[in-house]
């Protein structure tokens, strides 16, 4: 072994090893949520759980409630980067504004070690003084319909999340406490009667179609409703008569032709629709049994206490006013009722036709003199959809991507960069399945290569963040033992995509395409040696034998790493810093000077031996050789000359990956098409001259054998 090939050693162990301590292990200890609470609101002198939902915890100063706090994950668990959800204290004051949102625990690789969790703090700080129910984007500009904040350079999936964590979940909690309206409450595009048409249809028709409800009551059901309250006992039926009928309770929606006529009658319609005014809609309520719906309350005070309807979360009861006699109904079939009444539903209740509704039949029982307990059993009615039209909500871009899932919404704002990544694969298949054509051309082939590789740095790497990681896959695994989600993998398009063409690719051609042609940091090495090859810097070959040993760390780091992380992925994920990737790529060597001393270490002696992180260091392309004998293709062609008598390929081979008997070793090939080029070469490769040689000169007739000549290797 040669003196630089010790060193080359000593110094691949010692950066590994400077690798695998450079990252602190010791455990994230989340910020104390009271601290937040106290640097936030100094005024603040009791903090108790609030009734009724104990994650919301009131906030008062002396006895006057001046905000409330809450903990994001007791409300959102939206995954981030590292698939696991974040959690972050938001506080909100009275009027429903945000006064303080913090991130107090998070398992993010790239703030746990990489960008300050400073920066992370200077993010959240933009959301104080905003309104729950603002809507709050990444990036952009300000319009009167949303707030932009700026975004965190490196981790722009981590912080889209932290603002869907920090305003979802605050909207959730400000409707909750009456702050502001609630989106479960949102009303759509008011829907239209189609009053144009009629049809005859008998009363089993309508009660078949839903066009009648019904809700049938037992005495039994009844009593049953109040056990456990003061009425229990109280008018309770005896045990032969709880399957009696209390009330058969019936429903229509009357301003449908098809309804309405067939149930009053020509005349009663034509005289209801006259009494109605504009927004103004009728319904019909008729029954049998002992319990009245009408009941007598609305005699002495002018309401009914006993029916009122439900729509959207809101109540309208029924005065004496908006009540009609029911003299008679003709639709063929009916039975005949006890009780009857229409029932006028008024403008300003902003009832919705179209949307379910609830007609709510209240029944009490008398406890005392003055006390009485209540129970409310509901009756759901819908109305049939051939009935009315609903226009389609006017929504703007904007509003249909608020409403699509975090990993959609990243897709499309990351829209040019799919595209770009797109061509860029779409290139390189091309290259690919075309290799054969092009290494015949040289010079075009090197210039190509190299324009690649360029893309592949500042387009993929510095701009796209598409560096891959052994992180990547260590969280596959992890998620595949603790339960897999989509969502996690297609939070970042530009990675997700790189990892669906890299299987691909390992299927077809192995690990070497990718690591060859479109990792970001082995583009930033090669090119790094091609110019120090131009500028004459000397370069050093590791011997075989050593070279051939030294496959073994990257393996060994693989298997270190994958047994921490089935312990702890977030000690694993600290190990993974002897991947400079993310000192390199991710943070363009913006980073604490132990970290970028170890990238730039890596780099300068890849200046005199390419690819010595690659070879011998990488845990990631450990990862994608093991997978490589499934490949289909075994596209670079060798001669039964190569390795004996031959070698002029495994010597000009950059990364060593043709052994000395001729064979490639695809588990180290970076696919950099050189041995393809010499191949087809007949100018360089021995045998091509031997047989080019051989025509001009006769020499290949019988007796005459070929000889290979000597080239000098330099």
């Amino acid at each position: 072994m040669t003196v630089f090939s010790r060193l080359v050693v000593l110094l691949i162990l010692s950066l590994m090893a400077g690798g695998l301590v450079a990252a602190p292990v010791g455990e994230y200890q989340p910020v104390a949520a009271r601290q937040v609470v106290q640097k936030a609101m100094p005024s603040v002198t009791n903090v108790s759980p609030r009734e009724g939902n104990r994650a919301i915890q009131e906030l008062y100063a002396g006895d006057e409630l001046v905000g409330y706090a809450y903990q994001s994950l007791d409300f959102v668990q939206t995954p981030a980067y590292s698939g696991k959800p974040l959690n972050i204290l938001v506080i909100l004051d009275t009027s429903g504004e945000i006064v303080t949102s913090h991130v107090i625990e998070h398992h993010e690789p790239i703030l746990l070690v990489g960008i300050p969790e400073a920066k992370l703090h200077q993010f959240t700080d933009q959301y104080v003084g905003l309104k729950a129910d603002q809507r709050v984007t990444v990036g952009g500009t300000s319009t009167e319909h949303k707030v932009a904040v700026d975004g965190l350079s490196g981790a722009t999936v981590t912080v889209m999340v932290v603002n869907e964590v920090i305003m979802k979940s605050a909207h959730r909690v400000a409707a909750e406490l009456g702050l502001v309206e609630s989106l479960s409450n949102a009303r759509p595009p008011m829907a239209n009667i189609q009053t144009g048409e009629f049809q005859q249809k008998s009363w089993q028709t309508l009660l078949g179609e839903g066009s009648v409800r019904r809700l049938k009551l037992t005495r039994g059901q009844v009593d049953d409703a109040f056990k456990g309250t003061a009425a229990e006992g109280v008018d309770m039926a005896a045990p032969e008569q709880r399957e009696e009928p209390l009330i058969d309770l019936y429903t229509a929606y009357l301003d449908v032709p098809t309804i309405g006529r067939n149930l009053l009658g020509e005349s009663q319609f034509q005289w209801l629709t006259g009494e109605l005014k504009e927004g103004e809609h009728a319904i019909a309520v008729m029954a049998n049994g002992d319990y009245s719906f009408k009941g007598s309350g609305y005699v002495r005070g002018g309401i009914f206490d006993r029916v009122q309807i439900r729509q959207f979360g809101d109540t309208f009861n029924f005065r004496d006013l908006d009540f009609y006699r029911l003299s008679d109904v003709y639709a063929e079939g009916m039975p005949e009722f006890s009780e009857m009444a229409i029932f006028i539903i008024r403008q300003q209740y902003s009832f919705d036709p179209g949307t379910e509704w609830t007609l709510e039949l209240t029944v009490k029982r008398q406890t005392g003199p003055l006390d009485s307990e209540f129970q409310v059993f509901p009756l759901t009615y819908q109305l049939p959809e051939q009935y009315y039209t609903r226009p389609e909500p006017v929504m703007t871009e904007e509003d249909m991507l608020a409403d699509q899932p975090m990993w959609v919404q990243v897709w499309y704002q990351r829209e040019f960069q799919i595209v770009v990544l797109g061509i860029g694969i779409g290139v390189l298949l091309f290259i690919l399945f075309f290799q054969d054509w092009l290494v015949k051309k040289p010079k075009i082939m090197r210039w190509i290569r190299h324009a690649f590789l360029t893309y592949t740095l500042f387009f993929i790497g510095w701009y796209a963040m598409g560096q891959l990681s052994i992180v990547n896959v260590l969280t596959f695994v992890n998620s595949l033992i603790s339960g897999f989600s989509w969502k996690t993998f297609l939070i970042d398009p530009v990675i997700f995509i790189l990892w669906a063409v890299v299987a691909g690719i390992i299927l077809l051609w192995g690990r070497a395409v990718y690591c060859g042609w479109l990792c970001p940091f082995g583009a930033l090495q090669e090119l790094l040696n091609e110019i120090a090859r131009k500028l004459k810097v000397p370069q050093y070959t590791v011997p075989f034998p050593v070279h051939e040993r030294l496959w073994a760390i990257k393996y060994i780091i693989l298997l270190v790493l994958f047994g921490v992380s089935l312990d702890s992925m977030a000690t694993a994920e600290r190990l993974a810093e002897v991947e400079p990737f993310k000192t390199a790529i991710t943070l363009k060597f913006d980073r604490s000077w132990p970290f970028v001393t170890y990238a730039v270490l890596l780099l300068v002696v890849n200046l005199f031996t390419r690819k010595v992180f690659c070879r011998y260091m990488c845990p990631l392309g450990a990862a994608l050789a093991l997978p490589s004998k499934l490949r289909v293709f075994d596209w670079l062609k060798r001669r039964k000359e190569c390795g004996n008598p031959c070698r002029l390929c495994d010597h000009e081979c950059e990364v060593q990956a043709i052994h000395p008997d001729g064979h490639i070793n695809y588990m180290e090939c970076h696919y950099c098409l050189d041995c393809q080029m010499t191949y087809f070469d007949d100018h360089k490769c021995p045998p091509l001259i031997v047989k080019r040689r051989g025509k001009r000169r006769g020499h290949n007739a019988p007796g005459h054998p070929e000889e290979i000549p000597v080239v000098q290797v330099t």
